[in-house]
């Protein structure tokens, strides 16, 4: 027993002294990997290296419905240096950030319409627009009518928050003036309408049938012989079809609505009828993957990208069944839309180069 006790004691250093070692180096490989995060992630700017033309990037490819994967709709239209963004649903603005996109290069942004889901990550883009971005202006917040109503009512709910970081960080570096957004209003009633055109990028945006909702919006960009259209919310609409003619990328939403009626009558067998009546509704006013694939068949579209992807897609395995069918509807490149993806359209040329920013 004597002896055993030494034997015990110098046991129980080792032991410790290891864990204390293992403790040590790793601190120390935490340091060093955060580090080369912050080295490589910091200040950059994922579309530094893009080709002058048109870059599209899907930040938010999910919907109201939870999706591990998925953040709000938002899709980022670059065209040259100047950055464009399209709704901004929740969580967006982070991701937004997360991919590395500039929001120093951010000069408008686009609402479809006012649903919830595409304006409840507005507040985070107007903030980063203004600090991370260093604006001196508002954030010009382009929209059908009622835009200015989001546009105030985003402003009043962060006004306090922005006197608080004018002084916290001081004018030098805060510029006052550019906080909030700025809505400019164009009618949506009369058929396809120029929003924007400047420096040879021009945005036109048609009306959708997104009934009940109105006003909803679809928007083309073009630019140095290139273009993408974005649906936003919509049945199949020949409106969109028309302004989608020979578009480069056709990103337009997708309900699948097989998997959205089992959801409901799961919910209905469990009792939650209010939830079941709400899933069912959801069924006529949006477009389903065949009938997007119609329409961009109908276009002459030449890449068919789904986003606002109803229900959730959590696993790869689910796409071949959410897509089923659209093969036959369209001959064309068909993708599924996820957060992070992005296409490069070069001016002068007809390439489509598929990208991922992570």
């Amino acid at each position: 027993m004597r002896i055993l006790k030494p034997v015990l004691v110098i046991l129980a250093v080792l032991l410790l002294g290891g864990a204390l070692a293992r403790t040590v180096f790793s601190t120390q490989i935490g340091e060093a990997v955060f580090r080369a995060a912050v080295k490589k992630n910091v200040g950059r700017n994922a579309l530094a290296g893009a080709p002058d033309g048109l870059t599209v990037v899907l930040v938010g490819t999910g919907s109201p419905l939870a999706d591990p994967g998925r953040v709000g709709p938002m899709t980022v239209v670059a065209a040259g240096n100047r950055v464009f963004i399209v709704d901004a649903g929740a969580g967006s603005g982070r991701r937004f950030g997360e991919l590395g996109l500039p929001w120093g290069g951010v000069e408008a942004a686009f609402l479809t319409h006012f649903h919830s889901d595409h304006i409840d990550g507005l507040g985070e883009v107007m903030l980063q627009h203004w600090a991370a971005g260093g604006a001196d202006t508002p954030l010009a917040l382009y929209g059908p009518a009622g835009v200015e109503r989001v546009a105030a009512g985003f402003n009043e709910a962060y006004a306090l928050d922005a006197t608080y970081r004018i002084a916290h960080h001081g004018t030098d570096y805060i510029f006052p003036s550019g906080n909030g957004a700025e809505a400019i209003t164009f009618a949506s009633d009369g058929g396809a309408v120029r929003v924007y055109e400047r420096d040879g990028l021009t945005v036109t945006a048609v009306p959708v049938d997104h009934s009940p909702i109105e006003p909803a919006v679809a928007y083309r960009f073009d630019y140095k012989g290139r273009s993408v259209t974005i649906s936003g919310d919509t049945v199949k609409n020949q409106a969109l079809i028309d302004l989608a003619r020979n578009t480069d990328v056709l990103v337009h939403e997708a309900l699948n609505p097989e998997m959205v009626g089992e959801i409901r009558d799961q919910l209905k067998d469990k009792g939650a009828a209010r939830v079941s009546k709400i899933m069912n509704d959801i069924l006529n006013y949006h477009t389903t993957p065949v009938e997007a694939a119609e329409a961009a068949s109908e276009a002459g579209a030449h890449l068919l990208v789904f986003n606002h992807i109803v229900p959730a897609q959590p696993s790869r395995l689910l796409y071949p069944a959410f897509m089923k069918g659209t093969k036959q509807a369209f001959d064309g490149p068909i993708l599924m839309g996820e957060d992070g993806m992005a296409f490069e359209l070069p001016a002068g040329s007809d390439k489509i180069i598929r990208k991922r920013l992570d």
